[in-house]
This record gives C-alpha cells, sequence and structure tokens, in this order.
C-alpha cells in the first residue's frame, strides 16, 4: 500500500494524506480543506469523502 494519497474533489486537489501512526493524517493544500488539517482518516477513500462533504457545505459532518 502507499505511504501517501492526493485527494481531489471535484478535480480539485484538497489536500493529501500520509500514512503514519493510527491511520492517514490529512493535509490540505487549500484554504476550503483547512478544517480537515491534521485530521486522522482510517483510509484515503474515507478522506476523499470527508474533503467531498466539507466542499458540499455538510461542515458537521466533514469534521
Amino acid at each position: 500500500m502507499p505511504d501517501s494519497y492526493i485527494i481531489e474533489v471535484n478535480s480539485e486537489t484538497a489536500g493529501i494524506v500520509v500514512r503514519g501512526h493510527g491511520g492517514y493524517c490529512f493535509f490540505a493544500s487549500s484554504h476550503q480543506f483547512n478544517r480537515l488539517e491534521g485530521q486522522l482518516f482510517r483510509n484515503a477513500r474515507e478522506a476523499e469523502r470527508a474533503a467531498r462533504r466539507l466542499l458540499d457545505g455538510d461542515v458537521k459532518e466533514a469534521a
């Protein structure tokens, strides 16, 4: 398994996730996704879903 993934939402780069102890840590590449900065996810797909929810305006569910 790769140690990092680029997370894209609607052809926009949201950030990257890097595998570490306890999961994948999110690093935002755009201010729109700063709310996810430093959050841990079980996998890259979970991080992508959170970024998509955040972009769609579902802030409560994204965090």
